[in-house]
């Protein structure tokens, strides 16, 4: 388990030096510590070291967390296609928030299918039980509940930035670092 651990944060760390590489996608150095972090949570921490079972609420803060990963993640793909000029498309800020949160939360009912899957057909404990059901329910529903919630904060978020681009918060600082290190995906249209 921990060698399977070790290759999944090596392989995530590496992650952005092949997109750049393969794709000519630069990703600030934020995101990938951020990446990394978050595997180092959930799988050290959370599986090799016992934090799921640990601490009630570990579990619901590594979810907020990929809700927040991944509606950044749908918001960069629906920019880069809005603001790239070989996609003759051009999305409204209200669509792109849309679109980030619904990305963040499919990914996540995805998750949670692949938990139960594991769970039913390899014997697994994915989801674990929580406030004595055993039936993993109430662990899939708050799962969703918080990837939902930290999915709306970043559609708020990015909404707000592409509506005023006046508000620095840490977002809007990543998104501008982004854009500014990928000037061939951003070209003005025409």
């Amino acid at each position: 388990m921990s060698a399977l651990v070790a290759s999944a944060i090596i392989l995530v760390t590496l992650s952005p030096f092949f997109i750049n590489k393969f794709f000519r996608v630069f990703i600030p150095p934020e995101f990938v510590l951020l990446a990394v972090l978050f595997v180092f949570a959930s799988l050290f921490l959370g599986e090799v070291r016992g934090y799921y079972t640990r601490f009630w609420w570990w579990d619901l803060v590594l979810h907020t967390g990929s809700g927040f990963l991944l509606g950044v993640l749908g918001f960069l793909l629906v920019h880069i296609m809005n603001e790239t000029e070989k996609i003759d498309v051009h999305m409204k800020p209200g669509f792109v928030a849309f679109f980030s949160f619904v990305f963040a939360v499919a990914v996540g009912a995805v998750w949670e299918i692949f938990e139960y899957s594991m769970d039913v057909f390899f014997g697994l404990n994915m989801q674990k039980e929580m406030l004595g059901d055993d039936s993993g329910l109430t662990d899939t529903m708050w799962d969703l509940i918080v990837d939902s919630i930290g999915a709306l904060v970043i559609a708020v978020l990015g909404y707000s930035y592409l509506k005023t681009s006046k508000n620095e918060s840490f977002l809007i600082k990543w998104m501008h670092s982004f854009i500014k290190n990928n000037p061939r995906l951003f070209k003005p249209r025409q």
